[in-house]
């Protein structure tokens, strides 16, 4: 049997999730949707990890997105053509589809992040990129559409025209004009990146395991709804929070001058 597509390594709190296809700039083909679907489910159940950094293997490309010659055989055998969304599809609900996901995910980028790849890279909750890296969903010029998540994030997450330009296009886009534009949270040498990803990482360690769920629940449900119902709704995770030891071990630290101990409980 060929090797796994995907590995996970757990330490310290914190899992490393390398999409794992180099020779093909980790190119997203079924298989790897099917274990990267086992890996979510893993992690989200597992309450010891506080912590996701996805990546690619290799120095080239986080990931091209979608296995086009995989696609293209799949079409020749008569495989009905895929639109937004992966419902009834191997691996769903993806990452970009998994909105429920309770822990921060950190996107570390070197090389290319396109079609799907980009995609993937825009469902996390923090991007770190190395300077080298470059972004782009070419769907529109292989007649297909960035059906994972691209069209309806991008939108949101740039400017409008310059979102539409690139959407309708497939023009790429370099690291230092993602941080230009708030894509990506900070851009640094590629000698650097995985020093920049670690304090990143260690900052949200340090965090209170619940706090981060709850915030991240709470911005993400919120962000379209009016401020006053903002305030009234209620968070799961934030309920979670404000009844837990963590809640209590927070100001005791603080008043006794010491580290907070979290439990996550």
């Amino acid at each position: 049997m060929s090797p796994a597509r995907v590995r996970c390594r757990k330490q310290d709190h914190v899992a490393r999730v390398t999409l794992d296809r180099p020779e093909v700039l980790n190119a997203m083909d079924l298989r790897m949707h099917e274990e990267l679907a086992r890996v979510w489910d893993d992690l989200e159940a597992d309450d010891g990890i506080r912590v996701v950094v996805l990546t690619g293997a290799g120095d080239r490309a986080f990931s091209v997105g979608q296995d086009l010659t995989e696609r293209a055989r799949r079409d020749a055998a008569g495989t009905p053509p895929a639109t937004f969304g992966s419902r009834g599809q191997p691996g769903w609900p993806r990452l970009t589809e998994r909105f429920g996901f309770s822990k921060p995910v950190v996107a570390r980028i070197d090389g290319y992040a396109l079609g799907g790849g980009f995609e993937l890279a825009l469902a996390c909750d923090l991007i770190i990129a190395s300077d080298r890296s470059v972004f782009g969903l070419p769907e529109v010029r292989l007649g297909l559409v960035p059906g994972a998540g691209g069209v309806f994030r991008l939108i949101r997450q740039l400017p409008h025209r310059v979102a539409l330009g690139h959407l309708l296009t497939g023009r790429r886009m370099d690291a230092a004009t993602a941080h230009s534009y708030g894509l990506v949270n900070e851009v640094v040498p590629a000698d650097r990146l995985d020093e920049c990803v670690a304090g990143w990482v260690a900052d949200l360690v340090a965090a209170a395991p619940l706090s981060v769920r709850a915030i991240k629940e709470a911005a993400l449900r919120s962000v379209d709804l009016p401020l006053p119902d903002a305030f009234t709704a209620t968070y799961d995770w934030e309920e979670r929070r404000r009844h837990s030891a963590d809640a209590v071990e927070g100001p005791r630290a603080f008043a006794e001058r010491r580290a907070p101990i979290w439990s996550g409980k």
